[in-house]
């Protein structure tokens, strides 16, 4: 009489190097995230031109901003959770599909109610995408590698909103607003078939669940080749699950204040991001910049994010999550109170470009955390609902930005307002890292990897 054999598949994985199949898999989710950030982000750029055709002003534009960000959130806090029952890859290709489709029909749109209902169906889809292909990337990741695969996928995001600024300098002139919402919609029509035929179901959601060991068997041999097992193979996953609401588990065995810190980190990272991505343009405008140049500026605030977002996984894996995403939400927070007291078009693209590399690197740095701190059978909801949270604070800074506008602050107030909650977001990453908080895979986020 033979045993099984017992196989715990993340320590498995930990095991072995980072091979073609995960790199496959993490740009598979970045070019998903990346059309996520294009889609997500054109709003802002397109603002100028679509506030002239339609006569609206900054309250009309706040409006259709925010209702694209409700959509946002709703649809990180309904898919994590549905991701985490029914997998990763269904979600991740269903929402790209969703969004693709919604975008191109926004191309249509002929009045700001249309545009708000539009942005708002989008948005269910945007919100979708992001925290599975976050769970995903770090389900096939080493955990010696993890950071540096998460903040690596994530650089699709920046990097989608970064090239949709670069593509509306000539796409609005010759075609206007609505040129740039058919290329949204176009790119991810095409994309979401690919991801149908190449992107893996996760591995530890097909253990958890006790599916298709046969599955299971194939996806091991093609992390490594050398990786063979018998039918008789047991393979399990050792970390907790428990039945009932995915989102009751988010508050128990000492998850509570970690959670709410890491919700409170999420809101203020993304009412920054999105205040300063959606108004960028519109503020520099203002200010007498040439649109291509404000449009041009905008497009490297994302593009320190895409730097940062590259050099920040290794720095984070060696040094430590939290103190690292601590210290570069602090850099973030100096180069935006800057920016008010730029006088130049060089300092303002300089300026602009490393409060990037702080807001979004950091916006980067706390994903990555999430995904790190919660086990996989929560961890699309722990990831989703930090977003979903999260998202309250992207629809309050777009409003924000707009009321400071239509009372016709001086720039310096903007900025230096601008820059607060970055500071926030740097004191509660550095006291969830004081929380002594159980995280996954026996991980210690807070000291350097060994």
């Amino acid at each position: 009489m033979t045993t099984a054999t017992t196989v715990n598949v993340p320590a498995l994985i930990d095991e072995q190097k980072v091979g073609s199949f995960q790199i496959r898999i993490l740009v598979l989710c970045a070019l998903a995230v990346l059309l996520d950030g294009f889609a997500a982000q054109m709003i802002g750029y397109v603002a100028p031109s679509l506030a002239r055709e339609m006569h609206l002003d900054h309250a009309a534009l706040s409006r259709i901003f925010a209702w694209g960000l409700i959509g946002l959130m709703l649809g990180a806090l309904i898919f994590g959770p549905v991701a985490d029952r029914f997998g990763r890859k269904r979600v991740i290709v269903t929402c790209t599909l969703f969004f693709g489709l919604l975008s191109l029909g926004t191309a249509l749109a002929d009045s700001a109610a249309s545009l708000t209902v539009l942005r708002f169906l989008a948005g269910l889809g945007f919100g979708g995408v992001m925290p599975n292909a976050i769970a995903l990337t770090a389900e096939y990741a080493p955990q010696r590698r993890r950071g540096t695969m998460i903040t690596t996928m994530f650089c699709g995001f920046p990097i989608g909103a970064t090239i949709v600024g670069f593509a509306a300098v000539p796409i609005l002139p010759a075609f206007g607003w609505r040129g740039v919402f058919v290329l949204a919609g176009i790119m991810p029509l095409l994309l979401a078939p690919v991801l149908g035929l190449l992107l893996p179901e996760s591995i530890r959601h097909l253990v958890i669940h006790g599916r298709e060991s046969a599955r299971v068997r194939q996806l091991l041999a093609r992390i490594n080749p050398q990786l063979v097992f018998g039918n008789d193979a047991n393979f399990v996953v050792h970390e907790e699950r428990a039945p009932g609401m995915p989102v009751g588990h988010l508050f128990r065995q000492g998850r509570a204040l970690p959670t709410i810190l890491l919700w409170i980190g999420f809101f203020v990272s993304l009412l920054d991001l999105y205040l300063l991505s959606n108004w960028l343009p519109t503020v520099f405008h203002d200010a007498g910049i040439t649109l291509s140049l404000s449009v041009i500026a905008t497009a490297l605030f994302q593009g320190g994010g895409v730097v940062a977002s590259l050099i920040l996984g290794s720095v984070m894996d060696r040094f430590g999550t939290y103190r690292v995403v601590s210290i570069i939400y602090v850099l973030g927070t100096v180069f935006v109170g800057l920016i008010g007291y730029s006088h130049s078009i060089v300092s303002i693209m300089s300026f602009s470009f490393f409060a990037g590399a702080g807001i979004i690197g950091g916006q980067t740095g706390t994903n990555a955390l999430a995904a790190m701190f919660y086990p996989t059978y929560i961890r699309s909801t722990g990831v989703g609902w930090g977003l979903g949270i999260g998202r309250i604070g992207s629809i309050v800074g777009p409003i924000f930005g707009g009321m400071m506008l239509s009372r016709h602050w001086p720039l310096t107030t903007i900025f230096l307002a601008a820059a607060i909650p970055s500071f926030v977001g740097s004191a509660v990453i550095f006291l969830m890292g004081r929380t002594q908080a159980p995280v996954n895979a026996k991980e210690d986020l807070g000291a350097p990897a060994s």
